[in-house]
């Protein structure tokens, strides 16, 4: 099996990849201040406005642990039932989670895993042997919902440092044994560089025909060349999050994720479109900023958008 993903060709022959926004979760989940939930609804609302079309708007965890998230309920009710074309993603660590999520109006629901014992015990107090087996119980309960599993650190874990491949493979094999519809490669702590990214692409791919993701943090300022590296083997849905917020509460110094507008610039200028209208994506991370009260990592954000102009003969 090659798990090859075909290109998503547009109406007009453009390529296109599919940018899986993360802000409204992993963008916030990390904060120190309490962000009340109208504006998280509204911060959605507005990445709807700009153009996202999958999204993180919850995570369904103990709110002991990730206090930033006490309100998902809340927050799936208020933004409602997704619009035509929107599909509205929470995450879930065990059963009780996905109990929760399956309440809940969202379409999708992402399961995590770490790749590492370190992670995982600090992450779901679990080895992932462990939490792995109770993720093929729940996928097999997931309703109608579509289902991705994410094998968080991935590329390299704060605990134990290097992860073997195998172990990425291993979790690989069995999340698609258990009918995953996607598995999302996850660079959480932001150590991954372009051919790691690409030797892990081909091993998973070798292993699985279902549809790769990639998570890639950029704590080393290497997300956006891993994530064209993950792109030119063949990867054509990647997370990113709003001005590059986010962070893991369960990985020291794992600063944010890849900004979305980071992304859409790079794509742009390689001619793959993504759906998304750089000029609201970065108002929306001024917005957030305001929120907030601190600037976010986001180099368009600061620099601006750039179009090379035809020389005047």
């Amino acid at each position: 099996m090659n798990g090859m993903q075909n290109p998503v060709v547009g109406i007009d022959g453009t390529l296109r990849v599919d940018l899986v926004e993360v802000g409204a979760r992993d963008g916030l989940q990390n904060e120190s201040i309490t962000i009340p939930t109208a504006d998280k609804v509204e911060l959605i609302e507005r990445l709807v406005g700009a153009g996202s079309r999958r999204l993180e708007v919850a995570s369904f965890v103990h709110p002991g642990r990730v206090p930033q998230m006490a309100d998902a309920e809340a927050v799936v009710n208020a933004v409602g039932p997704s619009p035509e074309g929107i599909s509205y993603i929470g995450l879930v660590l065990n059963r009780r989670g996905l109990d929760r999520a399956l309440a809940t109006s969202v379409d999708e629901i992402n399961f995590v895993v770490g790749a590492s014992d370190g992670f995982n015990q600090a992450n779901a107090g679990a080895s992932p042997d462990v939490t792995m087996t109770e993720i093929e119980r729940m996928l097999g309960q997931a309703d109608d919902r579509r289902t991705t599993v994410t094998i968080s650190v991935a590329f390299g874990c704060p605990y134990d440092g290097i992860v073997p491949i195998s172990a990425v493979v291993d979790l690989a094999i069995r999340a698609a044994g258990a009918g995953a519809n996607e598995i999302a490669l996850g660079d959480t702590i932001g150590v991954a560089v372009p051919s790691q990214v690409t030797a892990m692409i081909e091993e998973v791919r070798a292993a699985t025909d279902v549809p790769l993701r990639g998570h890639f943090h950029d704590t080393r300022n290497t997300a956006v060349a891993n994530a064209a590296a993950a792109f030119e083997a063949g990867v054509i849905v990647l997370d990113a999050s709003v001005g590059g917020a986010g962070g893991c509460p369960f990985a020291p110094n794992a600063t944010g994720n890849v900004a979305t507008e980071d992304l859409v610039y790079l794509f742009d200028r390689m001619g793959v479109e993504t759906g998304i209208d750089h000029d609201r994506i970065i108002e929306t991370t001024r917005w957030l900023e305001d929120l907030l009260g601190k600037s976010l990592p986001s180099a368009i954000a600061k620099a601006g958008w750039w179009r090379p102009r035809s020389r005047t003969p």
